[in-house]
């Protein structure tokens, strides 16, 4: 059997292209991907991510390669394996990014189309906005986006603190301005994740006769005959099997999994591949490169009541109260995204007008990601710089595509990027020194006010900041990609995911991406037509 459209990868993109184009009846499309069907329980609740966070079969596990400017450690970069990709073990949070980012893609595109005036229409398409539709946001699409279930007294109390320092309080980061401070919008539906599968792939879809999804399939090229892709190879269910494609073969694998299928393929730096051993099909040594991701410093408070997560978690009847509120009411704090409140800022070093550090603020407290939760009531804050000037790579390691590639940030390469983190350090300790929150909490336990000056600072950022999860640009436009996602190079073949980006955005990607999908499907139905 032949297909017209297959699709590598069920994630953020990969779910919105395969609805999107077996919408057309005529048409017969093939997803596949990697991981498992989306039913794990965890999925489903908001702050199950904490569950999925280290879980062996519905996560790559990725670990970059030892960081030089993080005091040589290796950092995790967790990565969705299940249908829904990232999208169904991300931490919620929808925010789209700064009108001028996407300008700078279609400049590096040669393509006004990748505009944000063009992006905000796909933004609008793909949205069930909770407040409705207006300029800014759309109402009635497949994601769900809404506001907290309900508002918490420390989040309030930060908020406010926020304006105490000078910034403005903000409503809706995805709005006419991003700065300020404010609750974040999750992509959650009535106390559930609303996952680009639960989205995209309703009940509906999923029975069209032209999509066939085959889960547990693991990709190991590109098939190529010339230049043109023909289709994939891919194991499953034990055996080595192909599929044909008439069509478009569509690379929705992600910044960290696209990179890699490429050079498999045959596409990439020739003396790289030569050295992996597969044939070249195309050489472009920017495949793979580029790589950039936001880093994340975190600030630890002893709480001054116990109201935090932290002390939900300790209590049976506490937990087993928040189980049944939310068994109930689908409220509480099981439907905490991984930034409950927190805002946009220009630090006192911003190079122009437009907010350079992310905060997130939220109502628990660990060392680091995906740790047990702190025996004492704790809250954490955290700063990251937006604009990240260094950048890394994804390359394959091995011909074998389950062999884990070889990834690597250059997290605080920059002296940029070395000042951008103590400035967003600096911010949280100003917004915490505000008389609205200062009775919220006993201390500042991590990094302690012992750590003042900036070469302290920073050197606390070297030797406990890690990725937040934004790997983008691997297969950048302009540089593996033209403005219409098509690989230069080849024919038949296409990327739709967050490596196209040519740089990422200033915020979360998971939006981002979601539009990326509709973008490209609206492209290739485009083109089909002629």
């Amino acid at each position: 059997m032949s297909w017209d459209y297959i699709i590598v990868g069920a994630g953020s993109a990969g779910c919105v292209l395969a609805a999107r184009l077996s919408e057309d009846a005529n048409v017969k499309v093939l997803l596949l991907e990697a991981g498992p069907k989306d039913t794990n329980p965890w999925i489903h609740i908001p702050l199950g991510y904490g569950k999925l966070f280290n879980h062996k079969r519905l996560n790559w596990l990725f670990k970059s390669q030892p960081e030089p400017h993080l005091d040589g450690r290796v950092i995790n970069q967790p990565r969705g394996k299940v249908l829904g990709g990232s999208s169904s073990i991300n931490g919620l949070l929808y925010v789209r990014g700064q009108a001028a980012d996407f300008e700078g893609w279609a400049r590096a595109a040669g393509n006004r189309g990748w505009d944000y005036e063009d992006m905000l229409g796909w933004f609008r398409k793909a949205e069930d906005q909770q407040h409705g539709a207006d300029t800014w946001h759309g109402e009635g699409g497949p994601l769900a986006v809404s506001d907290p279930s309900e508002p918490h007294p420390l989040c309030d109390a930060w908020i406010a603190a926020g304006q105490q320092a000078g910034y403005p309080l903000n409503s809706d980061f995805n709005g006419e301005r991003q700065e300020g401070v404010g609750y974040y919008q999750s992509t959650m539906r009535k106390g559930r994740r609303c996952s680009a599968a639960v989205a995209y792939l309703t009940p509906e879809v999923r029975r069209r006769a032209n999509l066939s999804i085959v889960t547990g399939a693991m990709v190991r090229r590109v098939l190529f005959e010339g230049r043109r892709a023909v289709g994939v190879e891919y194991d499953a269910k034990g055996a080595r099997q192909s599929a044909r494609s008439d069509g478009e073969v569509i690379l929705a694998a992600g910044a960290i999994g696209t990179p890699q299928l490429l050079e498999l393929s045959g596409v990439g730096g020739a003396e790289r591949l030569a050295k992996l051993g597969v044939g070249l099909v195309h050489d472009n040594p920017e495949v793979g490169e580029n790589f950039q991701d936001h880093l994340q410093v975190r600030f630890v408070y002893k709480a001054a009541r116990a109201i935090t997560f932290n002390d939900d978690m300790r209590n049976p009847l506490r937990m087993a109260g928040v189980g049944l509120k939310y068994a109930l009411s689908r409220k509480g704090p099981l439907t905490v995204s991984a930034g409950y409140a927190g805002g946009f800022f220009r630090s006192a070093i911003a190079a122009d007008e437009r907010p350079d550090i992310q905060c997130l603020f939220i109502t628990f407290s660990t060392t680091k990601m995906g740790d047990q939760l702190h025996p004492f009531s704790g809250f954490t804050v955290s700063a990251c710089p937006l604009r990240p000037t260094s950048r890394g790579y994804v390359h394959a390691t091995s011909r074998d595509p389950c062999a884990a590639p070889a990834i690597q940030a250059n997290f605080l390469a920059s002296e940029k990027d070395c000042n951008d983190v103590v400035a967003g350090m600096k911010i949280i300790r100003d917004i915490m020194a505000q008389s609205a929150i200062t009775d919220e909490y006993r201390e500042e336990l991590i990094p302690g006010r012992a750590i003042t000056d900036d070469a302290a600072l920073l050197a606390y950022a070297r030797e406990t900041a890690g990725s937040i999860y934004h790997a983008s640009c691997t297969a950048a436009l302009g540089k593996v990609v033209d403005g219409s996602l098509k690989v230069m190079g080849v024919e038949g073949l296409r990327v739709a995911d967050a490596s196209i980006m040519p740089s990422v955005v200033s915020g979360n990607t998971n939006a981002a991406v979601i539009a990326i999908g509709e973008k490209s499907a609206d492209m290739i139905r485009t083109d089909r037509k002629g």
